[in-house]
């Protein structure tokens, strides 16, 4: 009998990198504070290993130490999010979109700019055991050492968090042709100032949030309602892009766009849709240093 050899320290910390890395975003909302967290964690996890600390389930080690330094991470981030100058959205990535299963769909709906908003009413240890139980299948039992407290306890903080967070159309997914429609409409507009196709589109209450970090110009509040977004679209939105590149993408679980000049990207889009198809939320990330990392690995 041939023995398969033991797999080394950090081929088992890889197998479980790309799970660490989806809570770590959907609990911090930012690429590089995830990137932060699965990198301490994999530092623990080395000195662990060093001191030959016996860890009988690694992958629920790593989680509950990923989970823990989130939080203490978000603690930290919350009044840099409060200060902020204009609207705070999360960081946009790119996701993977070659699956069109239930699973993928569902877990794909939990990177939408939309729930992310929704999971930043939350405190940080609500954040944690509503996205272990609901999105990660984890058992209350585990949640329970993860976050150091009572069984009971995490049931309710799960519970608080779905009267906030459970709401079908915020994780509601229209098809992907109902997306790539509305691209080639908001396209229309940008390039040829054609507006009716988008106007149909549009919901009578949309919202159009933009995130410039207060590094480039940018509308410092939501901007609301049709006829006021569709006026911004065509009086400043368009001749400061119509001579972008359009570039469409899968951006949070979803088809959006990213606006290139000379090979640089300007500007990132991403949506939201209410139960019947319109669309509901615009969010225009033009924050520099939150489009740097649009080209690393996507996540799931």
């Amino acid at each position: 009998m041939t023995l398969r050899p033991a797999r080394s320290d950090i081929e088992v910390f890889e197998e479980s990198r790309p799970a660490l890395l989806g809570l770590a975003y959907r609990i911090l909302g930012s690429r590089a504070d995830a990137e932060d967290a699965v990198q301490d964690t994999f530092l623990k996890w080395e000195q662990a290993r060093k001191d030959e600390e016996p860890i009988d389930t690694p992958a629920s080690w790593l989680m509950t130490v990923c989970t823990r330094r989130c939080i203490d991470l978000l603690r930290s981030a919350h009044k840099a999010r409060v200060d902020y100058l204009g609207t705070w959205l999360p960081e946009p990535i790119a996701t993977k979109a070659e699956s069109t299963s239930e699973d993928h769909v569902a877990l794909a709906s939990s990177l939408t700019t939309a729930f992310l908003l929704l999971l930043e009413r939350l405190t940080p240890k609500e954040r944690a055991a509503y996205l272990l139980h609901e999105i990660f299948d984890i058992s209350y039992p585990e949640i329970a050492k993860t976050l150091n407290m009572q069984e009971a306890a995490c049931r309710k903080l799960v519970s608080r968090a779905r009267t906030t967070v459970d709401r079908p159309e915020v994780r509601h997914t229209v098809p992907r042709e109902r997306q790539e429609q509305l691209l080639g409409a908001f396209e229309g507009a940008i390039v040829r100032g054609d507006t009716g196709a988008l106007s149909a589109l549009l919901a009578d209450d949309i919202d159009l949030h933009a995130d410039g970090g207060g590094k480039v110009p940018t509308i410092l509040q939501v901007l609301r309602g049709k006829e006021a977004v569709l006026a911004f679209i065509i009086k400043v939105v368009r001749p400061a892009w119509i001579s972008n590149r359009w570039v469409p993408v899968d951006i949070n679980g979803a088809r959006g766009v990213l606006l290139e000049n000379e090979g640089k990207i300007v500007a990132a889009m991403s949506f939201s849709y209410d139960e019947s198809g319109q669309l509901a939320d615009i969010f225009v990330m033009r924050n520099p240093d939150k489009l740097s990392r649009l080209g690393a690995e996507a996540i799931e």
